[in-house]
C-alpha cells in the first residue's frame, strides 16, 4: 500500500526556494505579493496535489468558516429535509457544515459538542436528545462565547437562540379538525412533556378539546418518545383495554407510522375503525394507503433561519441579541381525517367557546 503522502507549505516553499509567508500569501491572493508569483505559486500547488489544512488554519484564525450540526436522528424526513435546508443555507454564505447524530443519546450529543468545540467551529445548531436533562455542556459552549442556536427541539437557556415552529397552535388546528368533523372520542400519543416539542403539541391538544367542551379521557393519552415504536406500542396498550378511541392525533410522524403497523397487525383499518393525523409531514407518505393527513413543518423555512440567526450572531458577537423565532404551521388534508365526516360534525352541532 501506498503511503499517504500530504503536501504542505513547506513543500511548495522549498519547490519555488520563497518562504512559506509568501506561499500562504499567494493562495490568499494577498496584495503583498505580485500576480506573477501568485499564478506560479498556484500552479505549483495543483501539480503537487497541494489541499489546505483548514483545521491547522483554524488554530491561527479567529474564524473556521465551519458551523457544527448536532440533531438526535438522519433517517427520518424531518431532521434529513432539515439537513439539506441548513446546507444550502451555509453554502450560499460560503460557510461549510460539520454534522453530528446523536441517535437520541445524550452521552453522545455531549461528546459531539466537545468535538465541535475542539474544531473549532464558529457556531453550532443544536436539536436536543429526548434524554437530555444535564445542561453543563451547554454552559461551556457559552463560557466559549460560540453562538449557539436551537432548532425544533430547544432548551430555555439565556442568550441563545432558538428556531421552532408554532407546536401548540399546530396540535390546536389539528384536534379541531376533528372536532369540526364530528370526533368526541380523540386520544393523543404525545411525547415527553421535557421536550419543548412533546408539550407544547400537548397543550395544543388540550386547548383545543377544552375550548370546544370534549372531554379528555386519560386512558387515551399515552406519553412516550418521538418514534415508531412508541406508535405501536401506545395503539396496542388501547387496542389490549378494549378502550379505543375513533381518532388518533400522534406527536410525531415516525409515531403515526407505528400506529399504522399495529392497526395492520390486528385487523383493523385506517379510517374506518379509527381515525389518524399527525405532526409532521414525511416524502415516504406517498407509499402508504390511505395517506395521512398532518400538520405540516416549513423544514426549508426552519434550516434557513438557524443558518441566518447563526450567522448573525457570528458577525456581531459582540452586540448580539437572542432571537427566538416561531414559523407557522399549515393543514395538509388527506385521506385520513377527510370531509366525509362532515355530516356527523352537523349532527353533533358543536361550536367553539
Amino acid at each position: 500500500m501506498e503511503k499517504s503522502i500530504h503536501i504542505t507549505l513547506d513543500d511548495i516553499a522549498k519547490r519555488l526556494n520563497v518562504s512559506k509567508v509568501t506561499v500562504s500569501k499567494a493562495l490568499r491572493g494577498h496584495p503583498d505579493i505580485s500576480k506573477e508569483t501568485t499564478q506560479l505559486v498556484k500552479k505549483v500547488a495543483e501539480e503537487l496535489g497541494y489541499t489546505p489544512n483548514y483545521m491547522a488554519r483554524n488554530l491561527s484564525s479567529r474564524h473556521s468558516n465551519t458551523i457544527g450540526v448536532v440533531i438526535p436522528k438522519i433517517a427520518h424526513f424531518f431532521f434529513s429535509a432539515v439537513i439539506e435546508s441548513i446546507y444550502d443555507a451555509a453554502f450560499y454564505n460560503n460557510y461549510e457544515i460539520i454534522l453530528t447524530v446523536s441517535q437520541e443519546s445524550e452521552d453522545r450529543q455531549t461528546k459531539h459538542i466537545e468535538s465541535l468545540l475542539a474544531m473549532r467551529v464558529d457556531g453550532l445548531i443544536i436539536s436536543i436528545t429526548q434524554q437530555t436533562r444535564d445542561l453543563s455542556i451547554f454552559e461551556k459552549v457559552k463560557r466559549q462565547g460560540i453562538p449557539l442556536t436551537f432548532i425544533d427541539r430547544i432548551l430555555d437557556i439565556p442568550n441563545t437562540s432558538s428556531v421552532t415552529v408554532d407546536d401548540r397552535g399546530g396540535a390546536f388546528q389539528a384536534i379541531e379538525h376533528a372536532i369540526k368533523l364530528g370526533y368526541t372520542k380523540i386520544g393523543h400519543l404525545a411525547g415527553f412533556h421535557e421536550i419543548n416539542i412533546g408539550l407544547k403539541r400537548y397543550q395544543g391538544f388540550e386547548d383545543a378539546m377544552k375550548q370546544y367542551g370534549v372531554e379528555i379521557n386519560p386512558d387515551w393519552v399515552i406519553h412516550g418518545s418521538f418514534g415508531e415504536e412508541a406508535g405501536y406500542r401506545g395503539f396496542m396498550q388501547m387496542y389490549n383495554n378494549n378502550n379505543l378511541p375513533e381518532f388518533l392525533f400522534t406527536v410525531t410522524y415516525p409515531v403515526a407510522l407505528g400506529v399504522y403497523a399495529a392497526v395492520q397487525e390486528v385487523g383493523l383499518k385506517i379510517p374506518d375503525d379509527i381515525d389518524i393525523m399527525c405532526f409532521g409531514n414525511s416524502d415516504v407518505n406517498r407509499f402508504i394507503s390511505p395517506s395521512l393527513s398532518c400538520v405540516n413543518q416549513p423544514t426549508e423555512m426552519l434550516g434557513k433561519k438557524a443558518v441566518e440567526v447563526t450567522l448573525d450572531h457570528i458577525r456581531n458577537i459582540d452586540s448580539f441579541v437572542p432571537k427566538h423565532i416561531e414559523i407557522p404551521t399549515e393543514l395538509l388534508l388527506r385521506e385520513t381525517c377527510s370531509a366525509k365526516g362532515m355530516i356527523l360534525f352537523s349532527k353533533a352541532g358543536l361550536t367553539g367557546s
